[in-house]
């Protein structure tokens, strides 16, 4: 656990966000990667992304902070983030992927630092920005998320050893497999749902008739 969080660990992270090409090869064939900064990365991402729900300014945020579910928000963003990983894991293990699910864990977790760097500014920002000002914000938030975008594609090209196109065409059957697993774990929950409901409403019966 030490190590998994070491100050070697935390260097590496920002070798690979400044060198994201070099930075996820070696993460791959030298273990240089922290499942352990991947997953906080994704719940630091969480926390800032209802943060600024909560505190951007009303010039560039209409949402009615009472409203706003950080703990769902935060279950949310860590239920995608497993999805995303499990889905191209499954459909690299198809495609002569070389990654493993570690690598791919590390690989999106990673890539969401400028994000979460690019929230915390955007909303510092939009306490400062007046009316017609928006644009300031939106280009920072823009930022982050094209940084994080670039740095993903680069991560899952790099540890399944792809080319571009391989690549491109793995997320989009990524995403493909993100909705058949949701759709599947919905009916799950639901005949789950359902089967409770019938020995309830069994057990309810016979505790009146007794």
């Amino acid at each position: 656990m030490k190590d998994m969080f070491s100050k070697e660990r935390w260097k590496y992270l920002f070798y690979t966000v400044s060198h994201p090409s070099d930075g996820f090869y070696w993460i791959r064939h030298q273990e240089r990667g922290s499942i352990g900064i991947a997953i906080l990365l994704v719940v630091l991402y969480g926390v800032v992304f209802s943060m600024n729900r909560i505190y951007a300014s009303f010039v560039v945020n209409d949402i009615e902070p009472r409203t706003v579910n950080s703990v769902a928000e935060l279950a949310g963003v860590l239920i995608l983030y497993l999805v995303l990983c499990v889905g191209n894991w499954s459909v690299t293990c198809l495609m002569e992927g070389e990654g493993r699910f570690k690598d791919i864990l590390i690989a999106v977790g990673y890539s969401m630092l400028p994000m979460v760097v690019g929230t915390v500014l955007a909303t510092i920002v939009s306490q400062g920005v007046a009316e017609n000002e928006e644009a300031f914000y939106s280009i920072i938030m823009g930022l982050g998320t094209a940084y994080t975008v670039i740095m993903m594609l680069i991560g899952i090209m790099q540890v399944h050893n792809y080319t571009l196109g391989k690549t491109l065409t793995t997320l989009f059957l990524t995403v493909v497999a993100m909705f058949i697993i949701i759709f599947l774990a919905l009916l799950v929950f639901n005949f789950i749902t359902q089967v409770y409901s019938f020995f309830r409403s069994i057990y309810t019966e016979l505790v009146f008739r007794v």
